[in-house]
């Protein structure tokens, strides 16, 4: 095991970080925005697949509010591997390529236990965040959750108690490590062959070399994807592609990994 680790921390080394300035981010979401445009079908199938299965979800358990907040507020956990397909539709464009929903739908195909292997841990960590929100809404909320209004009364105006507070904390705790682990790790395992664990101490070192900037990414994420679902998720129609395509700029700014050959 700790081999292993050696390992991959020395592959992970074998990427230089480039300096970004503070406001980088924003010029990820410009040229995110100019990919949407530049091939906007994968994208807009993307986010109504999204959108889709978050009306699913309403519709199956509409009345369980309790757990529908873990479940769309998890949904940031699992979003970079839904956004796999969109990552490979830009490196297309940057090379100059005209991509197509085809380019998006190779990536699913089961033959990179890498791609895989990352997919399944997130979808642990977004579980296991469903549970916990769950566990801790049905145990402390001073009366039952069934809908968004009695999560406002109950939970985030509650006269008593730090349970809202308590629920975000816990929510940070926990998408702050998946955060940093994931920000760059998925393109980077699209783009390289490179192991699972070398692209997430590459990600961790992305993140502490540029906190600043990284925080102010993670929070613009987290608010036009709020936006997408306050707009009764049609708003992720466009915002489910429109940062997955920012995400892989994102990487090409952040990582130089021109050691290694790309993968076709």
């Amino acid at each position: 095991m700790e081999l292993r680790n050696q390992r991959a921390l020395a592959e992970s080394r074998t990427f230089s970080v480039r300096p970004i300035p503070t406001l980088r981010p924003l010029g990820w979401l410009a040229r995110g925005w100019r990919d949407l445009m530049r091939c906007p079908v994968p994208g807009l199938l993307h986010g109504v697949a999204v959108a889709a299965f978050g009306a699913l979800l309403i519709a199956l358990a509409h009345r369980q509010f309790w757990l529908l907040a873990g479940a769309f507020t998890g949904f940031l956990l699992v979003a970079p591997i839904v956004a796999t397909g969109l990552y490979a539709v830009s490196r297309e464009l940057t090379r100059g390529h005209k991509p197509t929903l085809a380019t998006a739908l190779r990536v699913w195909k089961p033959d990179d236990g890498r791609l895989i292997l990352f997919g399944l841990l997130l979808a642990f960590a977004g579980t296991g965040w469903v549970m916990t929100s769950a566990s801790l809404i049905t145990g402390f909320a001073g009366a039952r959750v069934d809908n968004p209004a009695d999560f406002l009364r109950v939970v985030v105006l509650a006269p008593k108690g730090w349970l809202f507070e308590a629920w975000l904390m816990l929510g940070g705790v926990l998408a702050a490590p998946v955060f940093a682990s994931s920000v760059v790790a998925i393109p980077l395992l699209l783009d390289r062959q490179v192991s699972v664990l070398a692209a997430v101490l590459t990600s961790w070192r992305v993140v502490m070399a540029h906190p600043a900037p990284l925080a102010l990414w993670a929070a613009l994420l987290m608010l036009f994807t709020a936006l997408g679902m306050l707009t009764a998720l049609l708003g992720l129609v466009v915002v489910v592609p429109w940062l997955a395509h920012a995400s892989w700029h994102a990487y090409r700014d952040l990582v130089d990994a021109s050691v290694l050959p790309e993968l076709d």
